[in-house]
């Protein structure tokens, strides 16, 4: 038996009402660009709208004129999507409640979640929207989850509860350290004021 390996995410398609409600959210709010459409091959009522969220994959929405939307929380049955999270840039994630506020869009305000930031909110149709905001940048070569992994060894080894900014320093320097080769016998700390 041979797994079927994953090399990220294709796109995400979802079901939306009225084609101008999408618009307006995933390009008009969350600055996504509308870059394709055509009908859904599988359902000649509706019409399959493609947005770019920013990293060359895509999220998309069957629209069709005669459906209407709710506010009302989407489903949390086993087997529902919870939530969607999109990545911000520091400098934009810092704007995002200001941003939201202008909108009159109500949020959760600024989560703590110890390797990032987070903001939530409901789409027009209900559907939960995290905003996310790392708070570290992986070495180069890396990538973010296996600062992650490293982070997570760590912070089971030292019995602590959540990943924290230490557990990301650390797991940083160990993946320098793995990763890049010097001509010091010793990469231990030091104090070079220490003489």
């Amino acid at each position: 038996m041979r797994k079927l390996q994953s090399q990220g995410v294709h796109h995400i398609t979802l079901t939306g009402a009225d084609r101008q409600t999408s618009i307006d959210f995933w390009e008009g709010l969350l600055g996504m660009p509308f870059v394709f459409e055509q009908p859904n091959l599988d359902n000649e009522a509706e019409s399959h709208l493609y947005f770019d969220p920013g990293d060359g994959r895509l999220i998309t929405v069957f629209t069709n004129e005669e459906r209407t939307g709710t506010p009302d929380r989407t489903p949390m049955d086993p087997g529902c999507v919870h939530h969607l999270a999109f990545a911000l840039s520091q400098a934009t994630f810092r704007q995002a409640v200001e941003r939201l506020d202008e909108r009159g869009i109500g949020h959760s305000g600024v989560k703590d979640r110890g390797f990032m930031d987070s903001i939530y909110f409901k789409d027009p149709l209900g559907l939960l929207i995290e905003l996310a905001a790392y708070r570290f940048e992986p070495p180069a070569g890396s990538t973010h989850g296996e600062v992650l992994l490293e982070a997570h060894k760590l912070r089971v080894e030292r019995d602590d509860y959540n990943i924290a900014e230490i557990h990301l320093a650390d797991a940083i320097e160990n993946i320098v350290t793995r990763s890049r080769e010097t001509l010091s016998d010793d990469r231990s700390p030091r104090d070079p004021y220490a003489r």
